[in-house]
């Protein structure tokens, strides 16, 4: 099978893919309780609960007169199918709904709103992740067993073994000024200070990185230990390997059969990770954005999912889901670049 054919096949696997997802999750909201009907009727009993509200007994009547018509306004009347046919091509994937939550707003402009901000932290992050990681593995390989070696290896294990949440609320701790005696050097969250729209690009900018040290230190340390390790133990094998000795053996020199040789397969494990920044920069890290308050995807998909504003939830998922479909794909083609020798054959 040809490249081209392979790419074109990935394609076209991704469609029922997406309709597999969509369609379990789209079911799922429909028949999971506590929906935006039941959010909505809630609302109204805690209008007529109180000092000169109406009875429970008249609540409750309300109540009930008004479901159907609350059902046929989020559209759960109709049949399943015609819902589902509605939200996927009418609503352009939930893209042109109303959020439920704010009605004067659609889920698309809700996103684009919050695209900015997670593109930001997820680049940012997803960069300094593979400068850090590529290196330091390469380097762990090179002088595997020694000192520097089993230093970096506590760090990495460290890096490992503490989730990225509790990393925040200890760098919170540390750096924010939450603990007596110890100073505010960074703010607690956010993505920039209330004053930031009158100051010039460049403090602007500055303030902007300075809220973003601490969040950025928890999206490097998700996968620090992880790409760090990889790139260590693939080197490693590829240095032992037949073809590295044979091209030494020939009389070239270790740098040569290392950055001309082996480096390349190496990076081969690590090119998986690639396809993966189309999703990160889109959803971003749900508990980082929660924990430093940053008005991201992840906090808008988790307030979606509490508030059972499900006409933005499923319009992320759709969006996120896409990409992480051709993130697939980029992968695949980053094999490709990295090692031309790559075949898609039906029997392989």
């Amino acid at each position: 099978m040809s490249r081209t054919a392979y790419i074109l096949r990935r394609l076209l696997l991704a469609i029922p893919t997406f309709l597999g997802i969509t369609l379990v999750c789209f079911a799922l909201t429909r028949v999971l309780p506590g929906g935006p009907v039941e959010m909505r009727l809630a609302r109204l009993r805690g209008m007529g609960a109180g000092p000169g509200g109406a009875s429970a007994t008249a609540v409750a009547t309300v109540t009930e007169a008004q479901r159907a018509e609350l059902t046929r306004q989020f559209g759960f009347d109709r049949p399943f199918a015609v819902q589902y046919a509605k939200w996927l091509f009418k609503d352009a994937m939930g893209l042109k709904m109303a959020s439920y939550d704010y009605p004067d707003r659609t889920a698309g402009e809700l996103i684009v709103s919050r695209f900015p901000v997670s593109l930001v932290f997820g680049l940012t992050g997803f960069i300094l992740a593979y400068a850090i990681c590529i290196p330091l593995g390469m380097a762990k390989a090179l002088r595997n067993g020694s000192h520097f070696d089993a230093a970096t290896s506590v760090l990495v294990f460290i890096g490992y073994a503490l989730p990225a949440f509790a990393l925040g609320m200890l760098l919170k701790m540390g750096f924010c000024g939450t603990v007596d005696g110890m100073p505010a050097l960074f703010p607690l969250g956010g993505f920039e200070s209330q004053d930031a729209e009158v100051l010039d690009f460049w403090h602007r900018t500055a303030d902007r990185a300075w809220h973003m040290v601490l969040p950025v230190v928890c999206y490097v340390a998700g996968s620090f230990a992880m790409l760090t390790l990889m790139m260590k133990n693939s080197l490693l094998e590829q240095i032992s390997a037949d073809y590295v000795r044979t091209v030494m053996a020939k009389g070239a020199s270790p740098s040569r059969a290392l950055w001309h040789h082996a480096l390349r397969n190496a990076l081969i494990p690590i090119a998986t990770g690639f396809g993966s920044i189309l999703s990160l920069l889109f959803a971003g890290s749900v508990i980082i954005e929660r924990i430093f308050e940053i008005p991201g995807m992840g906090r808008l998909s988790l307030d979606a999912i509490t508030g059972r504003d499900y006409a933005v939830f499923m319009a992320i998922l759709a969006l996120t889901s896409t990409l992480q479909l051709l993130g697939n794909l980029l992968s695949d083609i980053c094999y490709m670049l990295i090692d031309p020798r790559i075949t898609f054959s039906s029997g392989r």
